[in-house]
């Protein structure tokens, strides 16, 4: 069980090695841990409702549903939950619904490191995101 004030996170991506790539970033992040990894948008709404999360790291592109529509059907069955979406996308091309979709901020895969976390986390996501267009 986490310790009181561990962050325990849910990584979704497709590919195997950014999800490893994400489990060292949470890993270096103190405060946070790993309770769970999933590689569909399925398996991240069905994960999510077993392990509650308190952060989901979804990717936008999933086989299946995609990590949009997961992020609004996990914040449909869990509001307490926080999403940021990652993926290679520059914030222009990204879907239309992804700032709807309940996410609180949106990250590039390269971009993504411990200090990043850290700060979208404390500072309860990017408070920009819903304004940029």
């Amino acid at each position: 069980m986490a310790g009181e004030g561990t962050v325990r996170v849910l990584i979704v991506d497709d590919q195997a090695p950014f999800r490893n790539a994400a489990r060292t970033v949470v890993g270096l992040t103190p405060g946070f841990e790993v309770v769970g990894e999933a590689s569909s948008g399925e398996e991240a709404v069905d994960l999510a409702g077993q392990l509650n999360p308190d952060l989901v790291l979804m990717d936008i592109n999933l086989p299946g549903i995609n990590g949009v529509e997961a992020v609004r059907r996990i914040l449909a069955a869990r509001a307490e939950t926080v999403a940021f979406l990652l993926s290679t996308y520059a914030v222009g091309d990204l879907p239309l619904d992804a700032r709807s979709c309940g996410a609180v901020a949106y990250v590039n895969k390269e971009d993504f490191g411990p200090s990043i976390l850290r700060e979208l986390w404390d500072a309860g996501g990017d408070p920009t995101w819903q304004q940029q267009n």
